[in-house]
C-alpha cells in the first residue's frame, strides 16, 4: 500500500467528467490513501459523462471549511462545467494555492489547468492541458507541452481521459515522494 498514511483531496463541483475523478479516487484507494471529495456545496455531485449528466459522489467537505494542512495532496478533475464553477469561488481557489504554498502535489487533468490559471499559480511552469485551453494556459505564462502527463515539481498535469493510465501513475508516485521545496510560491 504505497499511500497508506496519506490524505488526498479531489477537489471537483457539479460537471465534473466522470473518469477523471472516479479513475483517481478508485486507484487512490486501491494504494492505500484516504480520500475525500471537497466541494463548493454540500450534498451530493454530478458528473458529466458523454453529453449527459451521469453518475453521483457524495461531498465530504466543503472548500471552506478545509485547508491543504488537512491534506497531502490535490486531484483537480477537468471536464469543462467543473472548473469553471471552482476557478470563480474565493474559497476553491484558496484551497488550491494553500498546496503551492506548502509544496504538495497537485494534479490537473483536462480543463482543471482553468483553476490553476485563477489561482495565479501556474506561471512559468511547464504544463499540458486539454487542447482548447492551451492558450489560456500560455497566456497566464506557463510553457504548454502536448504529453500525455508532464511533471513539474510536484505539479502533474494531463490533457484528457485517454491519458488516465499515465496520470494516475506519476499522480501517486509524487504524492509517495511528498513535498516538492520547488514547488512552493507565494500565490
Amino acid at each position: 500500500m504505497k499511500l497508506r498514511n496519506k490524505t488526498v483531496a479531489i477537489l471537483a463541483t457539479d460537471g465534473f467528467e466522470k473518469s477523471e475523478l472516479f479513475e483517481p479516487f478508485n486507484a487512490l484507494k486501491d494504494a492505500g490513501a484516504t480520500v475525500h471529495i471537497i466541494s463548493i456545496k454540500e450534498g451530493d455531485i454530478t458528473s458529466w459523462d458523454d453529453k449527459n449528466w451521469g453518475k453521483t459522489i457524495a461531498v465530504d467537505a466543503l472548500a471552506k471549511n478545509v485547508s491543504a494542512s488537512d491534506y497531502n495532496a490535490l486531484v483537480l478533475p477537468g471536464g469543462v462545467i467543473n472548473p469553471d464553477l471552482l476557478r470563480v469561488n474565493e474559497d476553491a481557489l484558496k484551497f488550491v494555492k494553500g498546496f503551492f504554498k506548502a509544496g504538495k502535489p497537485v494534479a490537473a487533468i483536462c480543463h482543471a489547468p482553468w483553476l490553476l490559471i485563477s489561482a495565479g499559480v501556474i506561471e512559468n511552469r511547464t504544463v499540458t492541458s486539454y487542447k482548447s485551453i492551451k492558450d489560456d494556459v500560455i497566456n497566464a505564462g506557463a510553457h504548454w507541452k502536448d504529453e500525455e502527463v508532464v511533471v513539474d515539481s510536484g505539479l502533474v498535469t494531463s490533457r484528457n481521459p485517454k491519458d488516465l493510465p499515465a496520470f494516475i501513475n506519476k499522480v501517486i508516485e509524487e504524492i509517495a515522494e511528498g513535498k516538492h521545496e520547488k514547488q512552493v510560491v507565494s500565490a
